[in-house]
């Protein structure tokens, strides 16, 4: 599809240079025939003033039209060259072009097939597993009360996971249309921390994992929800990869135009391949991170990546296998341009 688009782009690039390109000739050619004309003329009638005797000769002509034509023909022949050597120059320039114009839509097109098919992906899982279990307890016309109701847990599981997982689609929807910055006010790092915390609290006693938080109180604008979202995202992947008993430091300093969040924990770590990809959407490394039963459909750092980007700030993940991971958030302190 994409490539009979550039072609059709690259034949109307080139239509246009081309039409310019004779149009300039056209009237090159006219230009330069009638100043040659002009000036064969001006000088005859200068040779005809200075020898009046040759002026009623029908022997003598000071403007032959041999070498009007031969002049005229040697610059159409010019322009005939000037117009192929437009041609190349002009087919290879609106490939490139029509290439270069259509790329961003393209990887834009496979964005969204991929995001529907690994959206599609994730949607079915649990519905599967809704439906089998389903199926099953139907089948079976005496299965007692006990396995029923863990049957109905196992189900509103699988629902808890999709609504997680519809919620974290709606929030992509809502930073992609970078409705935050409406809601830029003054906050703090304080503020931030706490909430962020808080919100991951419970998952943080029931894996025995501490967390502690230390740094001054910074003020900064932006979007403090999203921000504390952000962080406990953050916040949320280190205890899922951490062993129980473990700490994870939650720091942040300042300088003179951003202030800087690291979370940083003891966790499995990332291997240096998959770090390259942990920001990408649905991705979920096949490795030690996924052998030891962490839940989650890979869209927390997507959207983490997207509250970062929204805010103009920066986020980063260095990791060690089997000494942990530290994530880096660097966010403006004046609100972005």
């Amino acid at each position: 599809m994409f490539r009979s688009a550039t072609l059709r782009l690259t034949l109307w690039y080139l239509a246009i240079a081309m039409f310019i390109s004779l149009l300039f000739s056209v009237a090159l050619y006219n230009v330069t025939t009638n100043e040659l004309n002009r000036g064969l003329h001006s000088e005859s009638q200068s040779l005809y003033n200075q020898f009046p005797v040759f002026q009623n000769d029908p022997h003598v002509n000071f403007k032959p039209q041999s070498f009007y034509d031969t002049s005229s023909h040697r610059i159409l022949l010019r322009l005939i060259g000037f117009n192929v050597i437009v041609l190349f120059a002009a087919g290879f320039s609106s490939y490139w072009l029509a290439k270069r114009t259509l790329e961003p839509i393209e990887a834009a097109h496979h964005q969204q097939k991929r995001f529907t098919s690994d959206v599609s992906h994730e949607l079915r899982t649990p519905l599967t597993a809704i439906k089998m279990e389903s199926e099953v307890a139907l089948l079976n016309d005496k299965a007692p009360v006990k396995e029923l109701r863990s049957t109905l847990e196992s189900n509103l599981e699988e629902v808890s996971k999709l609504e997680g997982l519809i919620n974290n689609l709606l929030r992509l929807s809502r930073l992609e249309a970078e409705e935050l910055q409406q809601n830029y006010e003054k906050t703090n790092t304080t503020a931030v921390i706490d909430g962020a915390i808080n919100k991951v609290k419970k998952a943080s006693d029931q894996h025995s994992i501490v967390i502690d938080s230390k740094g001054t109180n910074e003020e900064f604008f932006g979007d403090k929800e999203s921000i504390t979202q952000l962080i406990s995202i953050l916040l949320d992947n280190s205890i899922k990869y951490s062993p129980s008993g473990s700490h994870i430091l939650v720091s942040n300093t300042k300088s003179k135009d951003s202030i800087t969040i690291k979370v940083k924990d003891e966790g499995v770590g990332i291997d240096p391949i998959a770090l390259e990809h942990v920001f990408d959407r649905f991705y979920r490394a096949d490795n030690s991170r996924t052998k030891i039963g962490a839940e989650g459909f890979g869209l927390g750092l997507s959207i983490a990546k997207m509250i970062a980007d929204v805010h103009n700030a920066n986020i980063t993940l260095t990791s060690k296998v089997g000494q942990g991971t530290t994530a880096t958030v660097v966010i403006p302190k004046n609100i972005p341009a």
